[in-house]
C-alpha cells in the first residue's frame, strides 16, 4: 500500500482588499497548488465559496492551533 502525504491545511489572513471578493482583515483557506505558488500566487476560497488565483502579497500566512482549524473547517 502507498503512502499518501497529508498536507496541512492552511489559512492566510487578507492584508489587502482590491479584489470584490476579498476582505481586509478576514481569514481564507489555501488549496494547494505548486504551480500557482512558483508564480507567487495562491489559490484561496474567497467570498464567493469558489477557489481563484489572487497575488500571495495579498495574504500573510498565519498559523492556527489544531482545535480553530477544525473549528473552521466545519463551518465552512
Amino acid at each position: 500500500m502507498a503512502k499518501t502525504a497529508k498536507r496541512k491545511t492552511e489559512f492566510v489572513l487578507c492584508i489587502n482588499d482590491s479584489e470584490d471578493d476579498l476582505q481586509k482583515g478576514k481569514m481564507y483557506k489555501v488549496i494547494p497548488d505548486e504551480s500557482a505558488s512558483k508564480s507567487k500566487y495562491l489559490r484561496v476560497v474567497d467570498d464567493s465559496g469558489e477557489d481563484y488565483l489572487y497575488p500571495s502579497a495579498y495574504f500573510l500566512k498565519i498559523e492556527l492551533p489544531q482545535e480553530a482549524k477544525r473549528a473552521l473547517l466545519q463551518a465552512s
